[in-house]
C-alpha cells in the first residue's frame, strides 16, 4: 500500500486524457466548431450536468468480451483483458500472448489489441492500443448542399505492467497516451483538430485470506488533470474513477479443482467528487478439460449510476491449445452505451 499511495501522488501531475465533443447533426460554416462538447450525441440521455462536468467519457466505455459479459466486474481477477481493466491482474498471467478485441458501441466501432509478455514469475508487460472509430458526417451549408466532410476518431495506446508482490498481492500501473482527431475534408470552419496527452492508472489484487477462495481488487482509474484545447475555452476534467471488488469461488469447497463457479461483485464512484455509486455485479462458470482446455458461461448486470449503463450481459469463452476466445452481448440501456449494442469479441493466441 505504500508503494501504492506513493506511486499514486508521483503520477498525478503526469497524466491528461482528451475527448473532445461532436455533435450529431450536420454542422454548416457557420455553425460552431465540431469538438464544443464531448460527444454530445452519444451522451445525450445524460443529465446536462453531467456533460459540463467531466469530458473524455469515452474512457468508460467497455473494453473485450469477457468485460462486457461480466458487467465490468472486473477489478479482482486476472484476465487477458485486464490491461483494459486492472493491470495488476497481468502479473497472474502464466503464458504470453496477442489479442484481438473487437466491439460496438452506439460511440462508434472500437477495435483494439494487446502484446503481452508473460512468464515471467515477477511479473507481466503488456502494451495495448484502441481504436474508437465514431464515423463520417457531411458537412451542408445554409441550402443543404454538401461542402466537405468530417471524421471523428480516438485513439488510446497503453503501456502496462503487473508485478507480484509476497505470494498473494499483485500491483500494476498503465500509462496511456490518448489522442483525439477530427480530420476534414472540404469546406470545415476549423480544418482538422487534434491534441495528444496522457493518463495513468494504479491497481492492486490480493488474496487476503490462504485458505478462503476470495479476491479482492482496487484500482484507481484515469487519473489526471483538465485538458484544454487551443484556441478554446472548454477545460474538462478526466472522469477519474474508483474502483473496488471482490471474487468468490463459491464451488472451490464442493467440487474437483477442474470446475469453478466465481461471483463477482464491485462497485465503483468518481474519485474525487463521490457519492454517485455504480455496481457491478457478474458470474463465471468455468470447466477446465485438462491443462489448457477449458470453456466458461458469464453472465453480468450494471447497476449504473452518472455516465454508466443499466443492463445485463451475456457471453461465452474458450481455450483450445494456443488458441482463446471470447463472445459476449450487453443488453445494457443508457448512458454512453446506450441504445442496440452489437457482439463484442476477443480472440487471443498464446505463445
Amino acid at each position: 500500500m505504500r508503494l501504492l499511495r506513493e506511486a499514486t501522488v508521483w503520477t498525478l501531475g503526469l497524466s491528461l486524457a482528451l475527448l473532445l465533443p461532436l455533435s450529431s447533426s450536420a454542422q454548416s460554416p457557420d455553425q460552431p466548431t465540431p469538438g464544443a462538447g464531448l460527444h454530445q450525441d452519444v451522451l445525450q440521455t445524460q443529465p446536462r450536468a453531467s456533460l459540463a462536468e467531466e469530458g473524455a467519457l469515452f474512457l468508460l466505455l467497455p473494453s473485450g468480451a469477457q468485460g462486457v459479459a461480466l458487467g465490468r466486474a472486473m477489478t479482482a481477477i486476472s484476465s487477458s483483458e485486464s490491461a483494459f481493466w486492472n493491470p495488476a491482474g497481468l502479473a497472474a498471467l502464466e503464458e504470453s500472448r496477442l489479442l484481438l478485441l473487437r466491439g460496438e458501441h452506439v460511440a462508434g466501432e472500437a477495435t483494439g489489441f494487446s502484446a503481452i509478455l508473460a512468464g515471467d514469475r515477477r511479473g507481466a508487460l503488456g502494451i495495448s492500443y484502441q481504436l474508437l472509430d465514431v464515423g463520417t458526417q457531411d458537412l451542408t451549408d445554409l441550402d443543404r448542399n454538401v461542402v466537405g466532410s468530417i471524421s471523428v476518431r480516438s485513439h488510446q495506446a497503453l503501456l502496462s505492467g503487473g508485478i507480484k508482490v509476497g505470494g498473494r498481492s499483485r500491483v500494476g500501473a498503465n500509462v496511456k497516451s490518448i489522442q483525439y482527431r477530427v480530420s476534414c475534408r472540404g469546406q470545415c470552419p476549423d480544418g482538422t483538430v487534434s491534441a495528444t496527452s496522457y493518463a495513468v492508472d494504479l491497481g492492486m489484487q490480493s488474496r487476503p485470506f490462504r485458505s478462503l477462495p476470495l479476491e479482492m481488487g482496487l484500482m484507481v482509474a484515469h487519473l489526471g488533470g483538465d485538458f484544454q484545447v487551443a484556441q478554446s475555452e472548454q477545460a474538462d476534467p478526466l472522469p477519474a474513477r474508483i474502483r473496488f471488488g471482490a471474487a468468490y469461488d463459491i464451488l472451490d469447497a464442493f467440487v474437483e479443482e477442474n470446475l469453478s463457479m466465481k461471483v463477482l461483485t464491485e462497485v465503483e464512484d468518481r474519485l474525487w467528487d463521490p457519492g454517485t455509486l455504480s455496481l457491478f455485479l457478474g458470474t463465471e462458470f468455468l470447466a477446465s478439460a485438462g491443462a489448457v482446455d477449458e470453456v466458461s458461461v458469464r453472465g453480468g448486470y450494471v447497476f449504473g449510476n452518472r455516465n454508466q449503463t443499466d443492463g445485463a450481459g451475456l457471453g461465452f469463452g474458450a481455450r483450445y491449445e494456443r488458441f482463446e476466445f471470447g463472445i459476449a452481448r450487453s443488453l445494457a440501456r443508457g448512458g454512453p452505451t446506450s441504445g442496440n449494442e452489437p457482439v463484442h469479441f476477443t480472440l487471443g493466441f498464446l505463445f
